[in-house]
């Protein structure tokens, strides 16, 4: 049986165009596999939000990332920060709880660790009633304790530098504390990219991160009259035990604040850290940092 040229050509054209239909096919499959590893760009309802690979400080997302917001208790975190970066530090060291604090608390009908005047609670304690329960008492008790000055107000603004020095030293420029514990005189704020620069060089702590992942605790204080008692404080993280891998850091509210949470999760050996600020209520903000965590683990 003879072929002739024209039906070895048109036999050549065929295989060509299944072959290009072939590669074309194959094509459009990598394209929509490489489309499908590239996640979605999460919304947020906060309105500023960051997250960066803690092990290469990669950036993974961004929302008005250095626009300056009001903190409210996320705060705290350079508050610990300052305290645990003292020199020969003794976590056991006993601070009497004075009544200033207490006052200060009521004054401002702040958040408490609920310390009882004449208790004497040790630094490590302090610690955990700063973070957990949020206790702007407790605040105010380290601040007195490792600032410097013959007076308590003295000893408040030395320790108030001590915090923005540290800012400084981070190379932040968009970050300013007026206050230790985030109720400010309108001069305490920071950006999300900022605040989680800031829990980023705090979680180098291991005393930190063994406090920031505590979903409650149980410690004995002395008291007064030479006994003791027991106090029990829980985290506000609400992710804590919720979110898988979750490590920390810490919430915070405010008037002018809203709802804020700086976050942080390991999963297979990756961290992902970041801030949402001025989110709508507690429920929205614990929702925007799982959009962002999930998005960061997928990057």
């Amino acid at each position: 049986m003879k072929i002739g040229l024209k039906g070895i050509n048109r036999a050549r054209v065929g295989v060509t165009v299944a072959l290009t239909a072939g590669a074309v096919l194959a094509g459009s499959g990598f394209a929509s596999t490489a489309q499908a590893a590239t996640p979605p760009t999460p919304s947020i309802t906060a309105k500023g939000g960051f997250v960066m690979d803690n092990g290469t400080a990669k950036t993974l997302y961004g929302k008005a990332a250095d626009t300056r917001r009001s903190t409210g208790s996320t705060t705290k975190i350079m508050t610990a920060k300052v305290v645990l970066a003292q020199k020969n530090l003794n976590l056991g060291t006993k601070v009497t709880v004075q009544k200033a604090y207490s006052d200060y608390i009521v004054s401002k009908t702040a958040s408490s660790a609920r310390l009882i005047v004449g208790d004497k609670v040790t630094v490590r304690q302090l610690l955990y009633g700063l973070m957990l329960p949020s206790g702007c008492d407790a605040a105010y008790a380290l601040a007195d304790t490792f600032g410097s000055g013959s007076t308590r107000a003295a000893r408040v603004k030395s320790f108030i530098g001590k915090m923005n020095a540290d800012a400084k030293g981070l190379g932040l420029k968009n970050t300013h504390f007026d206050s230790f514990d985030g109720i400010g005189s309108g001069s305490n704020y920071s950006t999300p990219r900022d605040l989680t620069k800031i829990a980023s060089a705090a979680m180098k702590n291991s005393t930190f991160r063994g406090i920031v992942k505590t979903k409650s605790t149980k410690q004995k204080v002395t008291t007064k009259s030479g006994g003791y008692r027991y106090m029990s404080w829980s985290n506000t993280n609400a992710m804590l035990g919720s979110y898988t891998g979750m490590i920390g850091v810490k919430t915070g509210s405010g008037p002018t604040a809203k709802y804020c949470l700086v976050f942080a999760a390991t999963r297979n050996g990756k961290t992902v850290i970041g801030t949402v600020l001025t989110s709508t209520s507690a429920t929205t903000r614990t929702a925007d940092a799982k959009k962002l965590l999930d998005y960061g683990f997928k990057k």
